[in-house]
Order: structure tokens, then C-alpha cells, then sequence
């Protein structure tokens, strides 16, 4: 909500003009850079609490609405529950659910993140939901470990094993589930980033790719030395903004090499960095964006080339 008002009333463009931001210290100027155009309707949008599945119901499943994307990236999660849904789940995204702890976590605050963690274990409990499905790679492999950070809790050691056991990335769902609704073409070339978290940490990189090819007539690049991580890194883009630009920069160099039309990669962090260094005019956008597209039938790289 600040970070709306703070672009909305011109602070942001007033303290660029007067030479006051480039005052302020590398962390927070940093904070800035990253800081994506935002709007209060955007801050304030809710993800709807239940989404019924469309046609024969396959699964059910939670949604993490998570704390930065539902801010920054509500869009992302308004298509993962669209495509979803249309793959036949019931999609649940409970409103009592907080932060999934990866940023205390990153930060070092260790009792916030486990107070987290049982904050999300008992919510989607009472959901009763057959997988936890998670549209941020940072987050998902935050919940995948929830089993090891709760082992030594008695009350939650246990639940904490079998809520870990249901954590999905989007991706590794749908290629469990199997696509049932039809894609539309999008003739375009896509450069895909595999986000650290996700490629590194859950070892899933075919699945993203294998979604990406049930849609017609796209083709999927893979950027060069695609091992190394983007600068993004939890929060050490924040805490070591000079070597993590010198990564950014990197990234989008190998980037713009493969000559996509757009560029999409799975993780929150990965798209306010990536963004900050890609020329504004190539589409950045999560993978589920486009298949959602495809469902719908429509092009979001053309119209936003026109």
C-alpha cells in the first residue's frame, strides 16, 4: 500500500529530480530499482476464497496467494487459478493465509519463520485440499522444507512431513494432471529462465518446459548458462546490490542473445530482477500467464508488441 502511494503521489519522481535518490544508501536504492509500477486497486485486489473446477472435478487443490505476489504479481495468481480450474480442480485460497516464512527465513529470522510455517499447515489442513499448489518457486521450496524445519516440534513434525508431501509447483501439477482443456497457437519464440530456487533447490526443470510445449506453435529457447542464478536470490539482490546487478546484467546479456519475442520464468524475485534490466519492450511474464492465454485463446506477447 505505501509503495502504491509512494509512486501515486510523486514521491518516487521527486526524490529522482532533486538528486535525493541518488543520495539514498545502495540498499534502498536498490529497493526502488525493483520496486514495479503499482496501483492501489492492485494493492488491495483478493484473490477469491473458492474457485470451482470446470466440468468434471479432478483435484482439489490449495492456492498460496504468498505475500510479494499477490502485491506485485496478482495477475499471476488470476491466471493459475483460471488454468486450474480449467484442468479440473477446485481451487481453494484461504484468506487466513500469511506469509509462507522464505524471507524471515532469508533474513535469519528463525522463530518468524516457523511461526509461518504453522500458520500455513493449519490453514490448509481445515482447507482439506489434496495438494498445495505454489506459483513462486522461492515459496515453494520454502514449504517443500517445512518437514525439516518442524522436525524437532511435536505438535507439528508430523503434519509439517505431510503438508511438504503436497506442496506442488504449478508446473509439477499440471504435468501430473495432464492437460484436458484446449490450447490455442501462439506463434512466438520464449526464452525460458529456470529460477535458482526452483531448478536448484526442487530439481524441476523439465516440468515447466513440458507445459510451455502443449502450446501450439511456440517455441521454447533455453539461455545460456542457465545454472546461474539471476542476482535475485531471496533478498540478497536487497543486502548485496552491487554483485547482484553484476548477475542481473549477466542474465539479461544471455538473455537478449537468444532473441525471444518474450521472456518467462517461474519466480517473483526472478521477474522484479530480470525486469529491472531487460528493455522495457520484451514481455516478461510467468509461464501459467501464457498457458492461461493459450486456454483463453488470446496473445499477450502480439498485444503487447502492438
Amino acid at each position: 500500500f505505501l509503495g502504491a502511494l509512494y509512486q501515486r503521489l510523486g514521491l518516487r519522481r521527486l526524490l529522482a529530480a532533486s538528486g535525493l535518490l541518488a543520495r539514498l544508501p545502495a540498499r534502498l536504492r536498490a529497493m526502488d530499482a525493483l520496486l514495479p509500477e503499482l496501483s492501489l486497486r492492485s494493492v488491495v485486489a483478493r484473490q477469491p476464497a473458492f474457485t470451482p473446477a470446470v466440468g468434471v472435478r479432478r483435484h482439489r487443490v490449495g492456492l498460496l496467494s504468498g505475500c510479494v505476489q499477490r502485491v506485485f504479481f496478482g495477475d499471476v495468481n488470476a491466471a493459475a487459478t483460471r488454468v486450474l480450474a480449467a484442468e479440473g480442480c477446485d481451487v481453494v485460497a484461504p484468506k487466513q493465509q500469511q506469509c509462507c516464512g522464505a524471507l524471515s527465513s532469508h533474513a535469519g529470522r528463525e522463530e518468524e519463520a516457523l511461526a509461518r510455517a504453522r500458520n500455513l499447515i493449519d490453514v490448509f489442513e481445515a482447507a482439506d485440499v489434496q495438494s498445495v499448489v505454489v506459483n513462486v518457486a522461492g515459496c515453494g521450496s520454502s514449504m517443500k522444507e517445512y518437514a525439516v524445519l518442524l522436525r524437532d516440534d511435536p505438535q507439528y513434525a508430523e503434519r509439517a512431513a505431510a503438508f511438504s508431501a503436497k506442496v506442488r509447483d504449478i508446473s509439477e501439477l499440471l504435468t501430473e494432471l495432464g492437460p484436458v482443456a484446449a490450447r490455442h497457437p501462439i506463434a512466438a519464440r520464449v526464452a525460458y529462465h529456470d529460477a535458482c530456487h526452483l531448478r536448484h533447490a526442487q530439481g524441476v526443470t523439465a516440468q515447466p518446459r513440458r507445459v510451455l510445449k502443449e502450446i501450439p506453435d511456440l517455441t521454447v529457447v533455453d539461455i545460456p548458462e542457465a545454472d546461474i542464478c539471476c542476482g535475485s536470490a531471496g533478498i540478497y539482490n536487497l543486502v548485496q546490490p552491487g554483485p547482484a546487478e553484476e548477475l542481473g546484467r549477466r542474465k539479461v546479456t544471455h538473455i537478449v542473445s537468444t532473441h525471444p519475442d518474450a521472456v518467462l520464468t517461474s519466480n517473483a524475485g526472478c521477474l522484479l530482477q530480470i525486469r529491472r534490466y531487460l528493455d522495457a519492450g520484451v514481455p516478461l511474464l510467468h509461464p501459467v500467464q501464457l498457458v492461461d492465454a493459450s486456454i483463453r485463446g488470446v496473445d499477450p506477447i502480439r498485444a503487447c508488441s502492438t
